[in-house]
């Protein structure tokens, strides 16, 4: 006869006590594994063991099980529905050391009825931590458990309580209407303490739904929290009407879950714990939560088993990674990088395992979306790393394995390539774009979006330089650099550029013109751009060259000559091939038919093809307007280098800024000089402060077959003799002066040797009487000029107006010497401080330097001035006078005065020696002349002359 429950729990009592008896030390086992069970392993997990009891018991059912939380009296009661208590049970919750539940149930919420996880084992000891009363009360009967009680039974300061099951009393209230069993919690701090209670379990009872998917709604003093299963999804129902929902993936003895918002992107976790499916102590930091039955863990549930790397754990653990892509897969493909683990330290053993087989997994496993079709494992797959999804879609026949849209963006490589993925950046993608054919619209599409990234600075423009472009004629060109762009239909072009068959021009085809290839370096294909597109600034270079091949340039130099018209000048276009009446030169080398530079240019200049200019052929000077012709260098008139014309650029400094003047007939210079005048560009070089035209003309133009240097304005009289006056060439003084007619007397700065040479000629020439203090001007500015590179000259003009041979002449560096040189010997400057620089130029010796090497000369200076008798200047009371009188400080020193001074037998009337001495006749002009030079006032000598003679104020007034 089968026992009843309250006999089946004496009975149980009965068994426990007798074993105490007969072992006390089981006691003790009893005691403080319960102790240990109550403070350690079921710590704070009150309510989720319960509610763990709670979906055993709706498993054991088969049917969804509801959970029920009250507090009645200060008491705790936690009612559940499905398979109520039985003697198994009972027999379980006194044991602390087994359960009375069947093993194999997974986590995944499809185990069979009666598969369980936790039916009242040792996980019921969390009740200990706030009662030492519990009573378990179910449709069947029910079991209590009494600290109290148990110590009448046995006297120890330590009981387990959970050791010695008791019936219920006879007015024990029956279960709940609707529930099959009810846990009744006397709350050892009381009521306060059961409410507090409540409020924990309220924070823990959607989690709680999320773990025990056997329960599917908990009622906390009229709160209900409820789950719905929606195919992968739980949908979590809180009091207020929130809903939480959670996807979920199962697998082997696991299920995967994250929330997920209700546009279905995921909310992936921080920090969270390993779930068996109850929470565990081992830290997880991947954005999913792992619910597994399959991981071994220690009796607590707290810990795995032995090591994080063990077989069994790690086996467990690489299911659950195996599982893991397909939670993913589960996601919308744009969401799916949310669940890549980001990439920091574990946060525990267990952790570091499992995230390196879930990576492991995302890089094998299919789970990324292709941009073609189909899904891609992370180890092959690339991922744009600018944010273009539209640029993503017109890639995706052009890189394998591109990720499709919106994975793309530097966030998204960077969490790709945790997975082994592949970023792609710009310059693998103009790479890969280069040499594809596609239609112009495409290419345009690309750029558009290339343009959009640039704009975002997420791309250097740099990094777009080999970007490929479509070219009108059907090719693709790498790189925008130097390519046209041209509007279909326009007709400031004159011409079909893509007809042109020019080599090396790149023109983009219309449908592709784009705002980004501007940036990268194209230019608009307008008249102007085309005239310096560098293959047609080479097309045009070779053009002469190409005609003599045989080629026809027509249609070339037809396009050349519209776009000129419409955009002016530009650099390279003298070298144009135009006709001639003989065949075609170039542009540059060509005058216009009616041009007035023919009629100053030598005959032999133009013509023939040896002749360095030709006539441009009248029918092309009719058709093409004057100033096409002319942008393009065909001559007119003078033209300028470096101007505004065609080959506009710097001046050589050893080149003449205006060509074409060493053309022109000798007979023709004055109407080249008028020409040269007329135009502005020529009038301003030819008055530029440079002067190298001027220069150049003065030495180089003929003036009635003489160079204009070789002549004086005929205002200059002050030159007379020197040089003689230009003929009337039928040119204005202005325009004579400006091209080197001379003006006054000087040396050309540009050319001083060869007009010191000139000057020198003239000098010696004795045809031309020259004026004295012409000749001493004209030496002193032969004086200024670098003597090197002048060549002496073989005769020279002398103090007498003579001319005389170099060799006999010498030049005057002393005034004393006057007396022993004769005059058609000498030769002066107007300054004797010019007369060592006028000796180096004319190659003659210093006359000082003569007289001091004559023996004769230095033996009779002494002997002739006798012993004379030195005067100090202060002690001659005339030479005082006459200093008061002129404001003249009165010299140191002094001179010796002679009653006749002679020299080697000449009287002289005063005199320097070869010691610095000086010495005077005693006569006004000896001293006059004596003290001048010693007060360094000889520009004064006549005038002290005059006051030695006679001291009066007015002598030096009038």
């Amino acid at each position: 006869m089968e026992q009843s429950p309250d006999e089946s729990v004496d009975a149980l009592r009965r068994a426990v006590l007798r074993s105490w008896r007969d072992s006390p030390t089981r006691f003790t086992e009893d005691t403080h594994a319960e102790h240990d069970l109550r403070v350690g392993a079921y710590r704070d997990r009150v309510f989720v063991e319960l509610a763990q009891n709670a979906a055993d018991a709706a498993a054991l059912a088969g049917a969804p099980g509801r959970l029920r939380v009250r507090v009645v009296d200060g008491e705790l009661r936690v009612a559940n529905t499905g398979a109520p208590l039985d003697r198994r049970g009972i027999a379980a919750l006194a044991s602390l050391r087994a359960s009375g539940k069947p093993s194999g149930h997974q986590a995944d919420g499809d185990a069979a009825p009666g598969v369980t996880v936790g039916r009242f084992g040792v996980g019921f000891a969390a009740v200990l931590a706030v009662t030492s009363e519990p009573r378990i009360v179910s449709r069947t009967g029910g079991v209590a458990f009494s600290e109290a009680r148990t110590r009448q039974e046995w006297d120890a300061d330590e009981v387990p309580v959970l050791r010695l099951p008791w019936a219920l009393p006879a007015d024990e209230p029956p279960v709940p209407d609707g529930f099959d069993t009810e846990v009744r919690l006397p709350m050892r701090a009381g009521a306060q303490a059961a409410q507090e209670y409540v409020a924990a379990v309220e924070r823990e009872a959607a989690d709680v739904l999320v773990m025990l998917p056997w329960l599917v709604e908990i009622d906390v003093e009229g709160r209900l929290w409820r789950r719905h299963d929606d195919g992968a999804e739980v949908v979590l129902t809180d009091p207020d009407g929130g809903r939480t929902r959670w996807l979920t993936q199962r697998g082997q003895g696991c299920t995967w879950a994250v929330p997920i918002g209700e546009d279905g992107r995921p909310r992936p976790l921080g920090e969270d714990v390993l779930h068996t499916p109850t929470p565990t102590d081992e830290r997880l930091s991947l954005p999913a939560r792992l619910l597994t039955t399959a991981v071994p863990m220690e009796p607590s549930r707290r810990r795995v088993l032995a090591s994080a790397d063990s077989p069994d754990v790690v086996r467990a653990l690489r299911a659950a990674a195996e599982a893991y892509p397909g939670l993913v897969r589960a996601l919308p493909a744009e969401h799916r990088l949310a669940l890549v683990p980001r990439p920091h330290f574990p946060v525990s053993d267990v952790d570091g395992v499992l995230r390196d087989l879930v990576v492991e997994r995302l890089a094998e496993d299919d789970w990324l979306p292709s941009a073609t079709s189909g899904l891609l494992p992370g180890r092959r797959a690339r991922v744009l790393d600018v944010d273009a999804p539209h640029l993503v879609a017109l890639l995706a026949d052009v890189v394998p394995g591109l990720v499709a849209a919106p994975l793309c963006g530097r966030d998204a490589v960077r969490a790709a390539e945790i997975a082994s993925a592949r970023g792609i950046g710009i310059g693998e993608l103009v790479e890969a774009v280069g040499g594809i054919e596609r239609p112009p619209a495409w290419w345009r599409d690309l750029y558009t979006e290339l343009l959009a990234v640039v704009d975002r600075a997420e791309v250097e423009l740099d990094e777009l330089g080999a970007l490929p472009v479509p070219l009108a004629d059907g090719r693709t060109w790498p790189g925008a650099r130097g390519v046209l762009l041209v509007e279909a239909g326009d007709a400031a072009l004159g011409t079909d550029l893509a007809a042109l068959d020019i080599p090396g021009l790149h023109v983009a085809h219309p449908e592709a013109v784009h705002p980004l290839l501007r940036r990268l370096g194209a230019v608009e294909a307008g008249p102007a751009e085309l005239l310096r597109a560098p293959a047609v600034v080479e097309a045009i270079a070779r053009s002469v060259d190409d005609t003599m091949a045989g080629l026809d340039v027509t249609a070339l130099v037809e396009s050349v000559l519209t776009w000129v018209s419409a955009a002016g000048r530009a650099p390279g276009l003298g070298a144009l091939a135009l006709p001639t009446a003989s065949g075609r030169r170039r542009a540059d080398e060509l005058v216009l038919p009616d041009s007035a530079l023919l009629e100053v240019l030598h005959p032999d200049a133009v013509g023939d093809d040896d002749a360095p200019l030709d006539v441009l052929d009248a029918e092309t000077a009719r058709r093409w307007d004057r100033e096409v012709l002319l942008a393009c260098g065909v001559r007119d008139t003078f033209t300028v280098l470096g101007s505004e014309g065609p080959d506009a650029g710097p001046e050589p400094d050893d080149e003449l800024s205006v060509p074409d003047l060493d053309l022109v007939a000798d007979e023709a210079w004055p109407r080249a000089i008028r020409l040269l005048a007329s135009q502005p560009d020529t009038w301003r070089v030819l008055t530029a402060p440079d002067h190298r035209l001027r220069d150049w003309l003065s030495a180089h133009a003929l003036l009635a077959g003489r160079p204009p240097r070789h002549w004086r304005l005929p205002s200059a009289t002050e030159l007379a003799g020197l040089f003689d006056p230009v003929p009337d060439v039928g040119l204005p003084e202005n325009l004579l002066a400006l091209v080197g007619v001379r003006a006054e007397l000087a040396v050309a700065d540009t050319d001083p040797a060869h007009d010191a040479e000139l000057l020198c000629a003239r000098l010696a020439d004795p045809q031309r009487t020259v004026s004295a203090g012409l000749v001493l001007r004209a030496h002193s500015a032969l004086s200024a000029v670098p003597p090197d590179d002048v060549e002496p000259p073989d005769q020279v003009r002398t103090l007498a107006g003579t001319v005389c041979d170099a060799d006999d002449a010498v030049v005057l560096d002393a005034p004393w010497l006057l007396a022993v040189w004769p005059a058609d010997r000498l030769v002066a400057a107007a300054d004797f401080a010019d007369a060592p620089a006028l000796a180096d130029v004319l190659d003659l010796p210093l006359a000082s330097d003569e007289t001091d090497e004559t023996d004769e000369i230095t033996a009779t200076v002494a002997a002739d001035a006798g012993e004379g008798s030195f005067a100090a200047w202060s002690e001659l009371p005339a030479i005082v006078e006459v200093a008061d009188l002129l404001g003249i400080g009165v010299p140191a020193g002094g001179v010796v005065v002679h009653d006749e001074l002679t020299v080697a037998g000449t009287p002289v009337p005063w005199w320097r020696d070869t010691s610095g001495d000086l010495h005077a006749s005693d006569s006004p002009e000896g001293l006059a002349r004596a003290f001048a030079w010693s007060a360094n006032r000889w520009s004064d000598r006549v005038l002290v002359e005059r006051l030695l003679d006679d001291p009066d104020p007015r002598a030096v007034l009038g």
